[in-house]
């Protein structure tokens, strides 16, 4: 299995790297690009067959290691 994992700043997060590429769009004539948010794009193999027990696991190490709950969200997906 693969979990793919997405964790981005929250939205009352200042985030400078993605205020950074919004500024860049719009000098470059890209029109309409609203608020950018940059984050982090996690990919893990794992092996195992219980997809309940995997999700929990990614969970876990997702609130405890790969983010930091206080400014940053996540979401995943298995595999």
């Amino acid at each position: 299995m693969k979990a793919k994992i997405i964790i981005t700043p929250k939205k009352a997060v200042l985030d400078p790297q993605g205020k950074t590429v919004q500024n860049t769009l719009a000098h470059m004539g890209y029109s309409g690009v609203g608020a950018v948010h940059v984050g982090k794009y996690i990919e893990v193999e794992l092996s195992g067959t219980d997809k309940e027990a995997v999700r929990k696991q990614i969970d876990d190490a997702c609130r405890k290691i790969l983010s930091n709950p206080v400014i940053e969200d996540y979401r995943f997906e298995i595999e």
